[in-house]
């Protein structure tokens, strides 16, 4: 019988997490009398033992704020963890052994990880060493397929669509060529959906390589229609037919060392002389993980935790709750990190893009 609960929150943050952490500590204090141990700052305060109680008090008035109150980590891997060495190197080791005897320390008899695909997929290899653990689908990017939509999306989404309403105004006083990047590593979600809600021009995915002709064509032709500015909206995985991503740098060490970004400023420099109008890039970077969750945020971020912990309660461990339709319902663990949820290149919401004159550049 389950009588500890801990909750951890790792890779990157997004608008939604408290929501999720209230969620799990009334609903295991309130209707159960679980105690609840918050885990903090992601896998490093599991793997060193860092955590803290929480009670009804510590989750009161935290539904409308962003970020996470126990703080979270997207470098830390139990099965991969990085020591400094005292001469400035690093030192890999796995320490998936240390995690799980601080898991016996602090008395957690089921886990409830809250995170993207990265941290799924050590919660997955975690499940299988023996730790009873249910897992809650956080990512602004929306690329989780085992479910409908992932917490977080909504709020980035308001974020970039704000911006692209906001660009058309001074785009169409200034007569410039506003290109608006976007977060999404490699799906387009954040952008498509942006591009079509604001009325973008032109839209740019990871899942349609883009001709840089193709995209210029798109904005003289609009020049020719007497309409003297456009809006590209383009998101950061986005690349060329036949070339790469642009990487802003490379670092070393990182789980991820590839990180993206530069993708809007070559498009504008490229469509500025051959176009013949201005062009000017807004990188909204991590403003779309900050800030208050949108209302469906905080609702979708509520259910999500209730349903873990009922899923810990009936003994229905090693899942991921997740979304269907209207449903709450849950799926292995193991499904839900196998694959990447991507936009299809000739799907509805694609072809409605294109219906209504949106170019994608190729």
């Amino acid at each position: 019988m389950v009588r500890t609960i801990g909750v951890l929150t790792g890779g990157g943050d997004c608008p939604g997490l408290n929501a999720v952490i209230r969620a799990v500590v009334k609903a295991a204090s309130a209707d159960h009398q679980l105690r609840v141990v918050g885990i903090l700052d992601g896998y490093a305060g599991l793997v060193e033992g860092r955590a803290r109680p929480l009670t009804d008090a510590d989750v009161s008035g935290i539904l409308p704020r962003g970020g996470t109150i126990l703080g979270t980590s997207n470098r830390d891997d139990p099965f991969r963890y990085a020591t400094p060495n005292p001469d400035g190197s690093t030192a890999v080791t796995d320490r998936s052994d240390d995690a799980l005897r601080q898991i016996e320390r602090l008395g957690i008899e089921g886990l409830v990880i809250i995170g993207g695909d990265g941290t799924l997929s050590i919660a997955q290899k975690l499940s299988v060493r023996g730790v009873p653990i249910v897992g809650v689908p956080k990512t602004i990017d929306n690329d989780l397929a085992a479910t409908d939509v992932t917490f977080g999306f909504d709020s980035a989404l308001a974020v970039a669509t704000d911006a692209v309403d906001r660009l058309h105004t001074t785009a169409e006083s200034h007569h410039r060529v506003m290109v608006l990047e976007v977060m999404g590593r490699y799906a387009g979600w954040i952008a498509l959906r942006a591009g079509i809600a604001g009325g973008g021009d032109i839209i740019l995915i990871p899942e349609i390589p883009y001709d840089a002709h193709n995209v210029c064509h798109a904005a003289r032709k609009r020049l020719e229609r007497g309409k003297r500015f456009s809006i590209v909206v383009v998101a950061e995985g986005a690349a060329p037919v036949g070339g790469k991503m642009v990487v802003q740098r490379a670092v070393a060490g990182s789980p991820d060392p590839i990180r993206l970004g530069g993708v809007g400023q070559a498009i504008a420099q490229h469509v500025e002389p051959c176009a013949g109008l201005e062009s000017r890039v807004t990188v909204l970077g991590h403003l779309q993980r900050g800030g208050s969750p949108t209302p469906f945020d905080r609702w979708l971020a509520t259910r999500f935790g209730v349903a873990a912990v009922e899923l810990l309660i009936e003994g229905r461990a090693g899942r991921m709750v997740c979304l269907k339709g209207q449903r709450i319902e849950s799926v292995e663990l193991s499904a839900a990190v196998s694959q990447l949820r991507r936009v299809a290149p000739t799907g509805d919401e694609v072809q409605v893009a294109r219906a209504v004159g949106t170019s994608f550049g190729d």
